[in-house]
């Protein structure tokens, strides 16, 4: 096996690094010691299977996913109030069915293996104030939140929505929420009205768990006045839990206004309700590129195995670990943190932004929390090589196992400052999954090298494969991400959606069968994943997911603006550069007013992250004849695609708008970072 003998070999080079350049390999304590070799071994002994190597214990796991995530039901000790006969019936997708007859709860699992007077909760703001829950603490306010909601009558299916910053309130309220068989969903105070009502609408909430405000790069923020008209446009709810207090008189009503210490006064153990191992845990939303956000239901029992296998398999994360992802609770990441608990990891939420008051905020929190593993954006970690900054000179990073990257390629420079400026015997793992089935498909084995630009492996059940248009497998070649085999976490439905059409036509509807994702890769021969980003106009800024339909109804509600269009450009070093063209009304200028107020607009409306970087004023917005604005094409002619392998321009019905946009492509030394 690669990496038992071989001690780590930090990279000493100079100058941009291949893709492909050895960077590290596996100290051999770190193989022999690791939660997937005890796995391995587990395996052997129950004469299951004897894997000599990681492409094995793959190659078996996506051969036989039946006996494959039965083996981590026994293997992760999985507790179930009913028991089920078979892993998996029907093997099909869509259509597949998990553990028929299984219950469980997964708040049952992310509180039963906490030490009761140990710490498994820190919770650290941006200005320093630091909270700490121990696991007892943690198990009380689960109950109490609990026994709360379920006075104010929130049952099984029931929905409980949060506009929560990264704060313990959330956890306690997921947990809580989850215990009584009633759906999670929750959105980060960021999200403007609209892009809040867009999402929760949807799924038309019972309880709202709310913010008055929160704290980013040094200045308060006021969200009251959302609330209410969050809580205005959702005739569905019947409470508001407010952390904080409620706004008095300001307060409509009904709803029910209550302050947090008011609903988690009564002190209550947890109680469990055993759901079906497809029950809704949560609602996760999709970037709403073309309309509305995809609201996308995940299950207790999918969940659960998913994030089991993957943090502890292919994290090696543990009991005595600490974790940390700097994240929202509106990103997919915050769901995938939290299921640190499962494994009775301490987990650390941080509530603020990752360069105030200084770049390396982040990494003064590794040394100061003795963080072990701390996973942040590929964006991240760009700006901390490009500003020069070098966290193992000045920091105690001695507790640091493990670093994970995720949101966007990172790319081979960045992989390599890692191991020069941050540590040279470090675990990089850069991992990537998506929303849709909340976890990461491709992440880090503990047996592996990493390579300079590659992700080391595919994940263990996931049978991921690179398409090309034909359906055709490709290897060492760039194709879209396909999964051929079916995975627990897969969405059990998108809300709303009762014949599945809607799931159908947004991932089997390309290749029949087989789940398409939406992102460009490539497979090594090696079985190394390299990535290149999304193959839809989705839009990733700093680790939240927006979708430019998103971008447009904000600013193209201004008087001003008759059309526009937005696309995010990979610039060198892992980073983007977010251009927003706008077509204005006869009479209107792009003077520096329009410019404030637009992005004012978005970044009140739709997100701070998604302010764009330049705004364009261009006669018209090319459109495909159906009527679709040239998203991709564009975004790709402005990386520097040859326009003629970007786009048919038969396919136009206005090819002369396609000049403005070429143009700026030939004249990007001017406008573009990096160029």
């Amino acid at each position: 096996m690669k990496g038992d003998e071989t001690a780590a070999v930090p990279f000493s080079g100079s100058g941009p690094v291949p893709e492909g350049t050895l960077l590290w390999e596996p100290p051999a304590a770190l193989v022999r010691g690791s939660r997937l070799s005890h796995y391995r071994d587990w395996l052997e002994d129950g004469a299951l299977l004897a894997a000599r190597s990681y492409s094995e214990l793959w190659n078996w796991s996506v051969e036989d996913p039946g006996r494959f995530w039965e083996s981590l039901w026994t293997y992760f000790a999985v507790k179930a109030h009913a028991a089920h006969e078979v892993a998996l019936v029907d093997s099909s997708m869509p259509g597949a069915r998990w553990f028929p007859g299984a219950t469980l709860n997964y708040a049952e699992h992310a509180l039963r293996g906490l030490d009761p007077r140990g710490v498994c909760v820190v919770a650290v703001d941006e200005a320093g104030a630091r909270r700490d829950l121990s696991g007892a603490e943690l198990t009380l306010q689960v109950g109490a939140l609990a026994r709360h909601l379920r006075l104010a009558g929130v049952g099984a299916g029931d929905r409980v929505a949060a506009y929560l910053p990264n704060v313990p309130e959330a956890l306690v309220g997921l947990l809580a929420s989850a215990s009584l068989g009633a759906v999670w969903s929750s959105c980060s105070p960021d999200f403007g009205e609209g892009a809040l009502l867009d999402r929760f609408r949807q799924i038309e909430p019972k309880v709202l768990i709310a913010s008055r405000g929160y704290r980013f790069g040094g200045r308060e923020f006021d969200r009251s006045a959302t609330v209410l008209g969050l809580v205005a446009g959702l005739p569905s709810l019947t409470e508001v839990v407010w952390v904080g207090q409620p706004p008095g008189s300001q307060a409509p009503s009904p709803p029910t206004h209550v302050s947090w210490d008011l609903a988690i006064a009564e002190v209550a153990p947890p109680e469990f309700t055993p759901v079906p191992f497809d029950h809704p845990l949560w609602v996760l939303y999709s970037s709403g590129t073309t309309g509305l956000p995809k609201p996308i239901v995940h299950g207790h029992g999918g969940i659960l195995l998913e994030h089991l296998k993957a943090l502890a398999l292919h994290s090696d994360l543990g009991a005595g670990d600490r974790f940390f992802w700097f994240t929202t609770t509106g990103w997919m990441m915050w769901n995938y943190l939290v299921s640190g608990l499962l494994l009775g990891a301490a987990v650390v939420l941080y509530d603020g932004s990752p360069n105030h008051p200084g770049a390396s905020r982040l990494w003064e929190l590794v040394s100061e929390l003795r963080i072990t593993h701390f996973g942040t954006s590929a964006g991240h970690i760009a700006a901390g090589m490009k500003a020069g900054l070098r966290p193992g000179g000045g920091l105690d990073l001695s507790s640091l196992r493990l670093l994970g990257s995720t949101g966007s390629p990172l790319s081979p420079d960045a992989f390599a400052w890692v191991y020069r400026e941050v540590k040279e015997d470090l675990w990089l793992t850069s991992i990537s999954g998506g929303t849709d089935v909340c976890t990461a498909f491709v992440l880090g084995c503990p047996w592996l090298p990493v390579r300079a630009g590659v992700i080391q492996c595919r994940g263990l059940g996931a049978a991921v494969s690179a398409f090309d248009q034909e359906g055709r497998a490709l290897t060492d070649e760039v194709g879209e991400l396909v999964i051929t085999a079916p995975l627990p976490s897969m969405p059990v439905a998108l809300w709303g959606d009762p014949d599945g059409s809607r799931y159908r036509d947004s991932y089997f509807s390309s290749y029949p069968g087989v789940w398409r994702h939406g992102d460009w890769v490539k497979v090594r021969q090696d079985g190394g994943v390299v990535m290149y980003g999304r193959s839809d106009s989705t839009i990733n800024r700093h680790g939240i997911r927006m979708g430019t339909a998103e971008i447009y109804r904000a600013v193209e509600d201004l008087p001003e603006v008759l059309d526009s269009l937005v696309v995010d450009v990979p610039v060198p070093g892992g980073d983007t550069f977010m251009p927003l063209f706008l077509v204005l009304a006869p009479g209107s200028e792009l003077d520096p007013e329009l410019v404030a107020r637009v992005k004012a607009r978005v970044r009140d409306q739709v997100s701070p992250r998604h302010v764009p970087d330049l705004v364009v004023q261009v006669p018209e917005i090319p459109k495909t004849l159906s009527g679709k604005k040239l998203e991709v094409p564009v975004k790709r002619i402005l990386s520097g695609d040859d326009p003629d392998r970007a786009l048919s321009r038969e396919s136009l019905q206005n090819p002369a708008a396609l000049q403005p946009f070429l143009d700026l492509a030939g004249r990007s030394r001017e406008w573009l970072p990096g160029a």
